[in-house]
């Protein structure tokens, strides 16, 4: 089992990033730099920083799509529906 600490979790929150980023840049034609820039603003982001939200132990695929969703403007529906769910399972696993 891996030992879950601070360094292991950046990992984590790194990796995710770069995926979503290069996913977002090819889907919009944009750089990657461009992609990562935008990334940094949102919500989503904000919630994958933030070791307290799990966000990380996501798929690279489930935060592209909550990205998608907060860009087009379904955030709370979004969250409603995928997030609050999957937040409540980490925190209280069966």
């Amino acid at each position: 089992m891996i030992e879950v600490n601070d360094n292991v979790v950046e990992v984590c929150i790194e990796s995710i990033a770069a995926q979503v980023a290069d996913a977002y840049a090819e889907k919009q034609n944009i750089t990657v730099t461009d992609a990562m820039r935008l990334f940094m603003t949102t919500k989503t982001y904000e919630l994958l920083t933030n070791p307290k939200s799990y966000l990380y132990l996501e798929a690279a695929p489930y935060v592209e799509d909550m990205l998608n969703a907060e860009l087009s403007d379904d955030w709370e529906s979004w969250m409603e529906n995928n997030y609050m769910m999957s937040r409540e399972i980490f925190q209280n696993p069966p």
